[in-house]
């Protein structure tokens, strides 16, 4: 009985262990398909709209090639979402999130 228990507890750990991997596998897979890297769109973002990137993130989205780098960026007037296509370049979204009210 305690083998087999020792067993079960094996097999549990080991099966979630590879969903956690299979969660982080697509972002990866994101990253391949992009031809422009984070760094490159990160450039484009901030001379779309100069400020400090508070968020930063891959993702599939409708609209150009349906791959995106997603940018908030905050100035000191307000926030922005710059999405720029992550197979082009091309600036794909620059509106305002919320305005600051410091």
């Amino acid at each position: 009985m305690r083998r087999f228990l020792m067993s079960t507890l094996s097999l549990s750990l080991l099966l979630a262990g590879g969903a956690v991997a299979a969660q982080a596998l697509p972002a990866a897979n994101l990253s391949a398909q992009a031809k422009v890297s984070m760094k490159e769109a990160r450039q484009i973002a901030l001379k779309t709209y100069p400020g400090q990137v508070v968020k930063q993130e891959l993702e599939k989205e409708s609209g150009g090639s349906g791959l995106r780098y997603s940018f908030d960026i905050k100035s000191a007037k307000a926030t922005h979402e710059v999405g720029v296509d992550a197979k082009t370049g091309k600036v794909l979204e620059n509106s305002v999130e919320g305005a600051d009210n410091d």
